[in-house]
C-alpha cells in the first residue's frame, strides 16, 4: 500500500461531513490536483464523542460511494500507540505512531553501540544536499542514538504489532514526533531516519516537530523564516536519506498542522514546487467550527444551539482546555460574556468564529474555546446530530468552501 504525493488529513468528530469534505477534494481534481483524502480521529476524539473507530470507515465508504468518487482514500488512526491501536486495526489503514512521549528517554547501551557503528561512516565531514555541511564525530551520532533510540524502537515495536495483524503491505505507517520540545536538526532528522531504517519501519511519512506553535484552529504562531527553513531542511534531510538507507522513494513530510496554519502556506508550497517533494497535511477540528458556523449562520434554532455550546464551554473552560492546553492560548480578557453573545447576531457569531483575520469580529480566543468545546456538542446527543442534519446545506457549504478556498487552494493552486 503506498500514499500518494499529495495527501490531506480530514478531521471528522461528529462524522457528519464526510461528503462535504470529500467534495473540496473534488474541486482539487477538478482543477488538475490529485490529493488522497486521509479521514483521522484520534482515540481521544472517539471516547469524547462516544463512537468507535468502525464508524470513521462508515463514514468515509458512504461519502465515496454518495459523490462516485473513483480515487484512493485512507483512514488514519491519529497518534496511537500500543495501547489505542487495537481498536483501529480491522478498519484503518494509515497509521500515525505517536513515539514523542519516548524520546530523551535512556536507550539501551548495547543497541547504541550497535547504532554507532551502523553509522559509522558518516563520521568526518558530512554534507546533506540542500542543507549544508555538518561535523559528525561519534559522539555526535552517540547523543543522537541516546536521545531518539528509544523512540524509534517503540515505533519499532508498534509498526510490527500492526504489521502482524494487517500484513506488511496492508498499511501505511507514519511516526510522528511533533508533540514534543525541541524542533529535530537536519543532522539529527538524518540519523533519525537512519535508526528508522535500522529497525525495519518503511515508513511512508515522519511529522517532525518545527520551531513555534503549533495551536489548534489558529494561524501558525513565530518566525516563518526560520519554519521555511526547517522544512526545506527536512525536505533535503529526507531525501538524502532515502538515498542512503533504502528507505520508501515516497516518503515525504507529514505536516500535523492543528488546523488553518495559513500563514506558512506559502512557504510549503514554494518548498514543493522547487523541490518536487510530495506532502501530507493533517488537520484537526476545522470541520467542527464550521459545523458551528453553519448552524449560526442558518439562525433560529442553529444559532440558538451555537449560543448554548458557547455558553457551555465558557462556564467550563478550565475542564475543556485542560487536555488541549500545550497547544493553545486563550486570553480570557478577550472571551465574550454568555450574555454578551446572547445577543449576538448570527452574522456577530459566525465573524467572530470563522477564521478570517482580516475581519474586525474575528476572535481567536472565542475560536480556540469553540475549538475544544465539542464534548459540550456531543453530550447534546440527538438535538446537536439533528440541528446538522436540519441544517446540512449551510453546515456543509461552510465545510466544503472552507477546506478548498482556504487549504487546498493556497497550498497546492498555484
Amino acid at each position: 500500500m503506498k500514499l500518494e504525493k499529495f495527501s490531506f488529513g480530514l478531521g471528522d468528530r461528529f462524522l457528519h461531513q464526510g461528503r462535504a469534505q470529500l467534495q473540496a477534494i473534488l474541486h482539487a481534481s477538478e482543477a488538475g490536483i490529485e490529493i488522497t483524502p486521509v479521514w483521522n480521529k484520534s482515540n481521544r476524539e472517539h471516547k469524547t464523542v462516544g463512537t468507535e473507530p468502525v464508524s470513521l470507515r462508515q463514514e468515509a465508504d458512504a461519502a465515496v460511494a454518495a459523490l462516485g468518487y473513483d480515487g484512493p482514500y485512507r483512514l488514519d488512526a491519529d497518534h496511537i500507540n500500543l495501547a489505542t491501536v487495537e481498536a483501529f486495526l480491522d478498519s484503518h489503514d494509515f497509521f500515525t505512531i505517536d513515539v514523542a512521549d519516548a524520546i530523551g528517554k535512556p536507550a539501551d547501551g548495547a543497541a547504541v553501540d550497535a547504532f554507532v557503528q551502523y553509522c559509522g561512516k558518516y563520521v568526518g565531514a558530512l554534507e546533506i544536499p540542500g542543507a549544508g555541511s555538518f561535523d559528525v564525530t561519534e559522539e555526535t551520532i552517540r547523543g543522537v542514538a541516546n536521545t531518539f533510540l528509544g523512540a524509534v524502537k517503540l515505533a519499532g515495536d508498534i509498526y510490527r504489532h500492526i504489521a502482524n495483524r494487517r500484513g506488511a503491505d496492508n498499511l501505511i505507517p507514519e511516526i510522528s514526533m511533533d508533540e514534543t520540545d525541541a524542533p529535530q536538526s537536519p543532522l539529527e532528522m538524518f540519523f533519525i531516519l537512519a535508526a528508522i531504517a535500522q529497525a525495519g519501519v518503511p515508513i511512508q511519512t515522519i511529522a517532525p516537530k518545527f520551531t513555534g506553535r503549533f495551536n489548534k484552529g489558529v494561524d501558525y504562531v513565530g518566525d516563518v523564516d526560520q519554519f521555511e527553513k526547517e522544512f526545506n531542511d527536512d525536505l533535503a534531510a529526507i531525501a538524502f536519506a532515502v538515498a542512503e538507507f533504502g528507505l520508501p522513494a515516497n516518503l515525504k513530510l507529514s505536516v500535523h498542522s492543528g488546523s488553518d496554519k495559513f500563514s506558512i502556506y506559502p512557504a510549503i508550497k514554494r518548498a514543493l514546487k522547487r523541490t518536487g517533494a510530495g506532502l501530507h497535511v493533517k488537520t484537526a477540528g476545522t470541520t467542527w467550527l464550521e459545523e458551528l458556523i453553519g448552524l449560526a449562520e442558518a439562525g433560529g434554532q442553529g444559532l440558538v444551539i451555537a449560543k448554548e455550546v458557547y455558553a457551555s464551554a465558557l462556564s467550563r473552560r478550565q475542564e475543556l482546555c485542560a487536555p488541549y492546553a500545550t497547544v493553545i492560548d486563550v486570553d480570557v480578557d478577550r472571551l465574550p460574556t454568555a450574555d454578551d453573545v446572547q445577543a449576538w447576531d448570527s452574522e456577530k457569531f459566525v465573524t467572530s468564529l470563522r477564521h478570517d483575520q482580516a475581519h474586525p469580529n474575528y476572535n481567536p480566543s472565542f475560536r480556540q474555546l469553540l475549538h475544544v468545546g465539542y464534548k459540550v456538542a456531543a453530550e447534546m446527543g440527538d438535538r446537536y446530530y439533528g440541528a446538522l442534519e436540519e441544517f446540512e446545506t449551510e453546515v456543509s457549504r461552510n465545510v466544503t468552501d472552507n477546506l478548498w478556498q482556504r487549504h487546498l487552494q493556497p497550498l497546492f493552486m498555484d
